[in-house]
């Protein structure tokens, strides 16, 4: 969310930032919006004088000025709050600004690779993909899952189950017993102004599963991310500055309709539905926000590390980078089946953006109220490093090989199949 008042004083510096991001808008009604709302503000406020001197007159002559007054009133604010309510739903479909680091372009194609790590396995065999081996080895069952819930799902059994269980474990014990995360099991439905609040609405609704509750008023979703609802553990509350920052970690079931991925990664898990993802979320001083960026992403990275599994840095273009991000660095995973790396992570810097959406704030070092800065990122994806593991540590033998950090999460195994 964007203080009007900023675009106000430097309207040349929003337009640039927001053509950037590929956002069109109308900055000149913005601001003539803006400029009517204060209108109509200082007129209420100067009848609303008028009508405080006349009560202290107590003059009964005046009587029916203070009728006229009131109606003039009325009718001002019902103007006043439909234009203030214009530029709210103006601000808050426009996206976040990207710092000045970030690549400037349309698309991912725009997208700055910052380094490779890790050597790709050249396979004496042509490499299954993952829905194969699955398939093959009899532990991922996707008809099954479309008969009870449809597309986008699947059923893991046995030993995989256990391995998907195993990963999250894992990402879990390292982020909670080496970098300080501490671990949330969170409610994974939430309303409608925690999904505003980090961005999901109103411009990304059709991609949310809603929950219809009888009894409820008021809209309720599953999330899409653990991101949603341990962002707004601050939401509406002065965060004590000595606290800070928060670092939370929960690994958590995801839900996303994929609406605007028609027809993409129909076949197999890499797009689902359903889906698990372990989610790091932080929350500090807006100034400290570059250098947690910098230190998540080294949290999410240090698990592929571990897990031996080559990938490739990301700095995202203005063009790729999700709606709440100031920016976002990407981790990409070898898919060996594809013969490309796939994304495995994300992790963002929001800025500000989220707090003022939210109302989070805390007390900066000049005593004043001030918004805090939220970052997001995957440390990682569940269901995509379970595709990895099982396409980078395949063997001849049909057989997968469980990376030597796992075993002890799997009961000793050191092969699936």
């Amino acid at each position: 969310m964007h203080n009007i008042k900023s675009i106000r004083k430097d309207p040349d510096y929003y337009l640039r930032k927001f053509t950037n991001r590929n956002t069109d808008i109308n900055l000149k009604n913005l601001l003539n919006l803006d400029k009517k709302n204060r209108e109509l503000i200082q007129s209420k406020e100067k009848l609303e004088q008028e009508k405080k001197m006349i009560s202290k007159k107590q003059d009964e002559s005046q009587f029916s000025r203070s009728k006229e007054i009131s109606k003039e009133i009325e009718q001002l604010s019902k103007s006043q709050m439909k234009i203030k309510n214009e530029i709210e739903a103006t601000l808050s479909s426009l996206p976040n600004i990207a710092l000045d680091d970030v690549p400037i372009g349309k698309d991912e194609t725009c997208n700055k690779e910052l380094k490779k790590v890790g050597e790709i396995t050249e396979f004496k065999f042509k490499p299954l993909s993952h829905y194969d081996i699955g398939k093959k080895l009899d532990l991922m069952d996707f008809d099954i899952a479309r008969k009870t819930s449809g597309a986008r799902f699947v059923f893991l059994k046995d030993k995989l189950a256990l391995l998907e269980r195993a990963i999250s474990n894992f990402m879990l014990d390292c982020h909670t017993k080496e970098f300080d995360y501490q671990e949330i099991s969170p409610p994974l439905i939430v309303n409608e102004d925690v999904m505003y609040g980090t961005g999901q609405l109103p411009k990304f609704e059709s991609d949310q599963f809603e929950i219809k509750l009888d009894d409820e008023k008021f809209k309720k979703f599953l999330i899409p991310t653990a991101e949603v609802v341990l962002t707004n553990i601050a939401r509406e509350s002065f965060v004590d500055k000595n606290k800070l920052p928060l670092r939370l970690v929960a690994s958590t079931a995801c839900f996303r309709k994929e609406a605007g991925s028609y027809g993409k990664d129909t076949k197999g898990m890499m797009r689902q539905h359903q889906f698990y993802k372990v989610e790091l979320v932080s929350i500090v001083e807006p100034n400290k926000c570059s250098e947690e960026l910098d230190r998540m992403t080294n949290c999410a990275q240090n698990i592929l590390n571990k897990l031996k599994l080559p990938y490739r840095q990301i700095l995202l273009s203005t063009g790729d980078m999700g709606f709440s991000a100031e920016k976002t660095y990407d981790l990409e995973v070898w898919i060996p089946s594809e013969n490309k790396f796939r994304e495995i992570s994300s992790c963002s810097s929001c800025g500000q953006f989220q707090a003022r959406r939210m109302m989070a704030r805390f007390k900066n070092e000049k005593n004043e109220n001030d918004f805090l800065g939220t970052l997001n990122g995957s440390g990682l994806a569940v269901g995509r490093t379970l595709i990895a593991i099982m396409e980078n540590y395949q063997q001849k033998d049909g057989t997968i090989v469980i990376p030597e950090v796992l075993r002890s999460y799997m009961h000793g195994e050191e092969r699936l199949g």
